[in-house]
């Protein structure tokens, strides 16, 4: 009474995806944990920028605007161009973006570095529809697994709500 075990229907590297998937997104999720520990440094004329309070309200708010604005135009190149392209460029875009508003020198400076920011954010979410895809479905998934252009845009949404009200 053996019973034989299923075979394996997922992708032979799925932990490997995953990982990718959860360390980027837990990238663009903490960078605006740490804009918001650093408000009252910014904000200081003498240790940090001198930033009015309009100006810290543009520096995370520029952020959210282009990643919500942009997430399905981004969400649309992906399919054309390729997930893995999307997320390399939006992730390499986010990383030089922070790098630059890391070294700003000037409010000003901090809020288009914010919204580039927010571009290449837009850029990586596109790929988290692999993750049901490459993960749990099996390669001949017919209708009762979503179609990967359904949980993209699943995807995109939940990730702009859950952006949206935690801003």
């Amino acid at each position: 009474m053996d019973a034989a075990a299923p075979p394996n229907t997922g992708h032979p590297r799925r932990w490997a995806i995953l990982g990718v998937l959860v360390i980027s997104l837990l990238v663009v999720v903490l960078d605006n944990t740490v804009l918001n520990v650093a408000m009252r440094t910014i904000a200081d004329p003498k240790h940090g920028l001198g930033a009015t309070q309009s100006e810290l309200e543009w520096a995370i708010n520029s952020y959210t605007l282009v990643f919500a604005g942009l997430l399905f135009t981004a969400g649309i190149l992906a399919d054309r161009l390729g997930r893995r392209i999307s997320l390399t460029v939006g992730l390499a875009l986010f990383g030089i973006a922070s790098l630059v508003s890391a070294y700003a020198d000037t409010p000003d400076q901090l809020i288009w570095a914010r919204a580039l920011m927010g571009l290449g954010a837009a850029a990586s979410p596109a790929v988290y529809a692999e993750v049901p895809q490459k993960a749990a479905c099996p390669k001949d998934s017919s209708p009762p697994y979503p179609s990967s252009r359904s949980m993209a845009t699943a995807n995109r949404a939940q990730h702009s709500m859950s952006t949206a009200t935690a801003g």
